[in-house]
């Protein structure tokens, strides 16, 4: 940590954000515009969310394979509404060593016809189906805004890629994959989600329905944390896929596809961090406990090797803090990394055979019996996870209104965040003018409670569902 101090959050929360991106070692900025270097303690972060979400997804049968970067021009221009929808983020090669390309190469920035050019060589019998793949790769976006982990020119990120046999298995698909993601967001990263479904108008290009998890992030802006699409048999159409079913005849699968990417990370920082820095749930934290001798004498260094044994067998990760730093210096950096938990251990604690916890999620200083620090660790780590997520859903809460008028839409646009949750005729007119005169995008009709209870709150004709509107990332 250097000496810098952290924007506060309510007085620029764009600021805010890239401090503590930067101060809490997660990200650092490269020579090539548009792309960030992950640093070990945000990678470490990623290779958390990896390590439990490639273990759900094996436990619901899927496999990893790794696909080619490169996607030859052609094979981009089979599925013409999927070209259309990547035209303006798409990176070309146009020249390998010092020749000219035959034809161009699009660096992927997803991989759907990929799959597809492979699904039509190894699809050829009912027995194949389903094919449940997944791939973590990194897709590059030419993107011209960019900001840490929320948008990059190159993207962390893991695509899962199915065929069936029929359309209500890849539905079921669908729909159970978007659940992995929910609970995800809501066990792991102790992020409130709306689950619905996109607007036709905002799915994926190619796909038939996309759904979606859209959280809030402090500020009252959406960020969506992940999609999952049904594509129907429009690629498989498209490519000339076709299997053999049981009485022996051609017919064409149904496909998915779904994904989550680093964007998770700073959905995670914008959700629950604070002005001293990083605060990070402890399923996902990589360091659990930071461990804070304030001098190195006998009495101490026994006790923090007492407590280091005992997280050591317990698969409890930690950082020992024993560099000649004051302890006021060392106190500030957990905070800015974000460590669930801080044991301070010094003299005159330990003369009362205690020791001092610091939960991060409120700052809180608790003294504890040396005998009981293992119970109290498992405590805190358990009510630490359980306050934030419960923190994040008030405050999410508190941001969604319920309007009825256009009036009431327009005023609460000029706020600095917020859902409305509002009826709608599903006239994509009335979609474009709330984006156009007020800034609000559609997030997503929900998948639960979305009946619609009146008038449209654009045109006044009779509403066909409930939706949220909102700022986004």
């Amino acid at each position: 940590m250097n000496n810098e101090k952290i924007t506060k959050r309510d007085v620029d929360f764009a600021q805010w954000y890239t401090d503590i991106c930067r101060f809490a070692d997660l990200v650092d900025y490269s020579s090539m515009k548009g792309s960030m270097i992950i640093r070990p303690y945000g990678y470490a972060i990623w290779e958390n969310m990896v390590a439990i979400l490639d273990r759900e997804f094996k436990k619901s049968g899927h496999v990893n394979v790794q696909m080619p970067m490169f996607i030859p021009e052609s094979l981009l221009q089979v599925e013409k509404d999927h070209v259309e929808g990547f035209a303006p983020e798409a990176a070309w090669v146009t020249r390998g060593g010092s020749k000219e390309l035959d034809e161009p190469l699009c660096v992927r920035p997803t991989s759907e016809v990929l799959f597809c050019d492979h699904f039509k060589k190894i699809i050829k019998s009912y027995r194949d189906l389903p094919l449940l793949y997944n791939q973590w790769c990194t897709i590059v976006r030419w993107e011209r805004t960019t900001r840490p982990f929320l948008r990059s020119r190159e993207i962390l990120w893991q695509e899962g890629h199915t065929m069936h046999a029929t359309e209500d298995e890849a539905r079921e698909e669908t729909l159970r994959m978007l659940k992995i993601y929910e609970d995800f967001q809501k066990n792991y990263l102790a992020i409130p989600v709306i689950v619905g479904r996109k607007t036709d108008k905002e799915k994926f290009a190619g796909a038939l329905e996309t759904y979606t998890i859209e959280a809030m992030m402090y500020n009252g802006v959406a960020l969506q944390n992940g999609t999952s699409h049904y594509f129907g048999q429009g690629f498989a159409e498209a490519f000339g896929i076709k299997f053999l079913n049981q009485k022996n005849e051609l017919e064409t699968p149904y496909q998915t596809s779904w994904g989550v990417s680093t964007r998770m990370i700073g959905g995670l920082i914008m959700t629950h961090s604070d002005d001293a820095g990083l605060v990070l749930p402890p399923k996902i934290a990589p360091i659990k406990i930071a461990i804070i001798p304030i001098k190195n004498t006998d009495e101490v260094n026994s006790i923090v090797s007492e407590i280091t044994d005992k997280l050591d067998s317990e698969c409890i990760t930690y950082y020992l803090d024993d560099t000649d730093k004051s302890p006021g210096f060392k106190f500030a950096n957990a905070e800015v990394k974000g460590y669930p938990i801080r044991i301070e251990i010094g003299p005159r604690d330990l003369a009362n055979n205690e020791v001092v916890m610091v939960r991060r999620d409120t700052l809180e200083k608790i003294k504890v019996n040396i005998d009981d620090i293992m119970k109290t660790i498992d405590e805190l780590l358990k009510s630490i996870q359980d306050n934030l997520y419960k923190r994040a859903l008030v405050r999410r809460d508190s941001m969604i209104y319920n309007l009825n008028t256009y009036d009431e839409l327009s005023e609460m646009a000029k706020k600095e965040g917020g859902f409305a949750y509002v009826n709608w005729c599903g006239d994509v007119a009335c979609e474009d003018k709330i984006k156009e005169e007020l800034g609000l995008k559609s997030r997503c009709i929900p998948l639960s409670e979305h009946r619609s209870d009146g008038k449209c709150i654009c045109c006044g004709k009779d509403a066909v569902t409930k939706i949220y509107f909102g700022k986004q990332y």
